[in-house]
């Protein structure tokens, strides 16, 4: 179900309880888990576009959604934070362990996708600029190993490069269809 590397649980800052789309786990939060562990809802509400799972403190993410966001205007992709309720059901239904953000996501009706496999996944979608679904498509000619070893590297060090943020990203108005509720 999930293409790219195997999970690797790591945890990493959690963001603030101050947000809605913290990652401090209410009794509701795991209510709904154990409700819906798999995260079905997401995709059964009539709604089936993917879904990026995102690290919501990472500096360097946010980054990454804002450029998609600019990048999608038909909003063919939706967005939630790792250490969200949504994030951590996206994340089981990935066959991930819903505390590990040590990775972004892409969570389509039917399939997963982990390290350079999603961002290369995600880029076939990002039509606005022609380059992108290129890469997309031609990306996966490099080894796997070798594009997650650069992935990894970035990864790794991303709170390092580009700092983070003491909650995750709030959603924007003007996108509210675009991040997935809890």
């Amino acid at each position: 179900r999930v293409a790219g590397a195997a999970p690797r649980p790591r945890r990493r800052p959690s963001a603030s309880a101050s947000s809605s789309a913290t990652d401090g786990a209410s009794d509701d939060d795991a209510d709904r888990l154990l409700d819906d562990p798999r995260g079905d809802r997401y995709f059964d509400a009539g709604d089936a576009r993917p879904v990026i799972l995102f690290d919501g403190v990472c500096n360097l993410c946010n980054g990454g959604v804002n450029l998609a966001l600019d990048l999608d205007p038909p909003g063919e992709l939706r967005f939630a934070a790792l250490q969200s309720s949504a994030g951590r059901a996206l994340l089981r239904r990935s066959g991930r362990d819903a505390s590990d953000i040590s990775s972004i996501v892409l969570v389509e009706r039917d399939r997963s996708y982990v390290k350079s496999d999603a961002v290369l996944r995600i880029a076939t979608y990002l039509k606005r600029m022609p380059l992108l679904p290129i890469a997309g498509v031609v990306g996966p000619l490099v080894p796997g190993f070798l594009r997650d070893a650069v992935y990894d590297l970035v990864a790794n060090n991303r709170y390092e490069l580009l700092g983070m943020k003491d909650e995750c990203r709030l959603s924007d108005d003007r996108f509210d269809d675009r991040f997935v509720g809890e």
